[in-house]
This record gives C-alpha cells, sequence and structure tokens, in this order.
C-alpha cells in the first residue's frame, strides 16, 4: 500500500496547489491513500468546510487537524459530521470531532491517528499524547487495522522525535507537520515504522511559512502587529511517501516529495 501524507495546506492557494498537482501525482506514483493536513486550508486560518471540501475534490482520502482546527466556529459540526476530517485526539476541551478514523481500503483497512503535541501549545491545554496514542492504537488493533498512520502536529522537533521513536514498530508510519518546514530526515526506524519530523507545507514559496514576508519581517524588526496575509505567486507542494507492506504493516520504502 502506498500512502501519501501532504503537509500543512496554507489556504485557496494552497487548496489550489493540491488540485492542481495532486492527481498526476497520485498515476505517476501509484499512490492507493492520500492524507492532508488541512487545519491552515481556509483563508485567514483555521478550516472551513469550503476548505475542506475543496481539499477531498483534489483527491484527499483523510483530512488530519492541528492547533487551528477549531478556530473557526462554522467547522464544528462538519467535523461531527465528517468520519474522515480529523481534528487532533488529545485536544482536552474540544467541543467537535475526533482525531481517529479507520479507512476500509478493500484489501486493508488503515487507522488514521491525529495528535497535537503539549511543548509550547499550553494554551491549549492538551493530554499526554505517549499516553493518548497508546489507547488510539490499542483501538486501531481492536477495529482489524492492519496499518496504522500517526499524524503528530507539533512545535517541538525533539518532541516529535521522541514519539516517533516510542511508537517505532506498532504503528506503520510516523509524520510530523506545523512548522512548514520539510525535515530531511525521512527514514524506516529500527523497528520498521516510517518517520518523517516534518512534512513541510503546501502553499507559496516566496513567504515566510505561506504569510508575506514583509508582515513578518515587520513583526519581528518592528513590533508591528498587522494582521496575517497569505502570500500569493508561485506554490509548492510538500509531503512524504510511505510504502508498506499491508500485510505486516511496516514501511518498507520512504521518499520525501518536494514539488516545486
Amino acid at each position: 500500500m502506498r500512502l501519501l501524507a501532504i503537509g500543512d495546506v496554507c489556504g485557496s492557494i494552497g487548496c489550489d496547489e493540491v488540485r492542481r498537482v495532486l492527481p498526476e501525482l497520485k498515476r505517476k506514483k501509484n499512490i492507493d491513500m492520500v492524507i492532508i493536513n488541512g487545519e491552515n486550508s481556509a483563508d485567514g486560518n483555521g478550516i472551513l468546510p469550503v476548505s475542506a471540501e475543496s481539499l477531498f475534490a483534489g483527491g484527499a482520502d483523510v483530512i488530519t487537524g492541528g492547533n487551528h482546527s477549531l478556530r473557526r466556529r462554522q467547522i464544528y459540526d462538519y467535523l461531527d459530521e465528517k468520519e474522515f476530517v480529523l481534528r487532533p485526539h488529545n485536544l482536552s476541551d474540544a467541543v467537535s470531532g475526533k482525531g481517529y478514523c479507520l479507512v476500509d481500503l478493500g484489501s486493508t483497512s488503515v487507522a488514521v491517528i491525529n495528535l497535537v503535541g503539549k511543548m509550547y501549545f499550553e494554551k491549549l491545554k492538551p493530554s499526554c499524547p505517549f499516553k493518548t496514542a497508546d489507547l488510539l492504537i490499542e483501538k486501531a488493533k481492536n477495529d482489524g487495522a492492519r496499518i496504522i498512520i500517526v499524524d503528530f502536529h507539533a512545535e517541538a522537533t525533539s518532541e516529535k522525535r521522541a514519539l516517533g521513536l516510542y511508537l517505532d514498530g506498532r504503528i506503520s508510519a510516523f509524520f510530523g507537520t506545523h512548522t512548514h518546514v520539510q525535515t530531511s530526515d525521512e527514514q524506516i526506524l529500527k523497528n520498521g515504522t516510517g518517520y518523517i519530523t516534518d512534512l513541510g507545507m503546501t502553499g507559496p514559496l516566496n513567504s515566510v511559512l505561506g504569510v508575506k514576508s514583509e508582515i513578518i519581517i515587520n513583526r519581528l524588526k518592528d513590533g508591528d502587529m498587522s494582521k496575517f496575509e497569505l502570500a500569493e505567486g508561485r506554490c509548492c507542494l510538500c509531503g512524504c511517501i510511505f510504502d508498506i507492506d499491508s500485510a505486516a504493516g511496516k514501511t518498507r520504502g520512504i521518499e520525501r516529495v518536494f514539488i516545486k
């Protein structure tokens, strides 16, 4: 089974890039399933039903979330209604949605787990991602999942690395999201789990993490707190392909994706 995971989509320009690039990428790389982090796919911030539907139209099978998943109230009912749109499961104060789903691919079933980190996310009051992962992995096994995937939306690379190693051998693939900067450390861990610290982003290249560079420069240099605006122009699509042995539930090949 070949899984493509795509990093944080930035606004409508990122959604457009997914629809432009993904269909051909799926054909070229023989992709069986696509997971996209869409927690920032709405213009402004967060995720809206219209941006989620845009990603599904582009080829997503599952949309994962992060710290901005519940930023827009318009998404609350949608999260409850849509089985394959997730938000981090360990958001203790969350009022809508869930961070787990089971996808039936016919020949195999895939459990997708979405978690958020604790470091630098204290305001979110997340519960322990390690303990939450333990519980959801057990649920996935009880549900008959042969393949288990984790999207860990976290700030600190150390926390991502630690959780990835903690779960090595118990899940098929682990990828980090949130920082919008793709890491070059894709690997198969010693017990068979495919791993990358951060997938990167899908959005405008000439930007600071998707935002107009002058806004971020002025904020850091002069303390100007102007509202964030998404940059425009040429885009990139970042992600990672995991070639997974469906019977063993282990990754046997991994390929980082950066298209611009």
